[in-house]
């Protein structure tokens, strides 16, 4: 189904249920949560998925996988979406938190034929059989690099979503610590215990998810001007080390996007 809304749906008797759904530029998906775990796939754009755990990125051709009952908000930009909402009980297998993972043609061309399908699909024959697939095909999924965490403190999780929303090379350890009246050598002892990084650490990976939804309009050249790096150079490395693609692969013209029938 398209353009339909879950709640319209949800009482439908179907372990899965496709459900493709367009957004304006820049539209928002303020904070709720789904009785089932979901399967966001972006047909186009960029989205980003936050929670009270963490932020995740999600370029172009790529999926996030939410489990049930996870509140979060997710921001479109220029996001054309294929979704699955899925009977938790049917996936144990499901990942606890938010997980980005590759879309492969195979899983790509079910989830576009399943968006077609009526909420009481028939669970016999080619409709029913596509809906099992697309299930053994998600439990394959190998989960991508393209998330950070987000501090249970209300203090050091302030610090870092303004961070996300604005990256600026120019913050230092030191600032940070100034605005929690700590130490430096406090705070970055807190930070990691609670995100698992050295806040440097943390920002320089901020950084990098920042640049996926910049490509979407940016050259590389540009891009890393904009984030401070030195030269493109040495943004092309640190970001084919993190996500193990390099940038180029992200922009309109890059060969890492296929095109999407939608």
């Amino acid at each position: 189904m398209r353009n339909v809304p879950l709640d319209a749906i949800d009482h439908v008797n179907r372990v899965v249920l496709p459900l493709g759904t367009d957004y304006p530029p820049g539209h928002v998906l303020d904070w709720h949560e789904h009785r089932r775990a979901q399967f966001l796939y972006g047909a186009t754009g960029v989205m980003v998925v936050d929670t009270g755990a963490g932020t995740w990125t999600v370029p172009p051709e790529r999926a996030v996988l939410i489990p049930a009952a996870t509140r979060h908000r997710v921001r479109m930009l220029g996001v054309s979406t294929r979704s699955l909402y899925i009977e938790p009980d049917a996936v144990p297998w499901w990942p606890a938190t938010c997980t980005v993972v590759d879309v492969p043609p195979l899983l790509r061309e079910l989830l576009l034929t399943a968006v077609e399908f009526e909420a009481d699909y028939s669970l016999s024959g080619r409709e029913g059989c596509i809906a099992a697939l697309l299930l053994h095909e998600i439990s394959g999924r190998t989960p991508l690099p393209f998330h950070v965490a987000i501090p249970p403190s209300a203090d050091l999780a302030e610090l870092c979503r303004e961070y996300l929303a604005a990256p600026d090379v120019g913050i230092t350890n030191a600032v940070w610590a100034g605005r929690t009246a700590q130490s430096e050598r406090a705070f970055t002892r807190r930070f990691r215990a609670e995100t698992g990084d050295s806040p440097a650490v943390w920002r320089a990976r901020a950084r990098l998810l920042a640049a996926v939804p910049l490509l979407r309009t940016a050259t590389v050249t540009e891009t890393a001007g904009r984030l401070g790096y030195a030269s493109p150079a040495a943004f092309t490395t640190a970001f084919t080390r993190a996500f193990g693609l390099p940038p180029s692969r992200f922009t309109p013209g890059g060969q890492g996007t296929r095109p999407s029938r939608t």
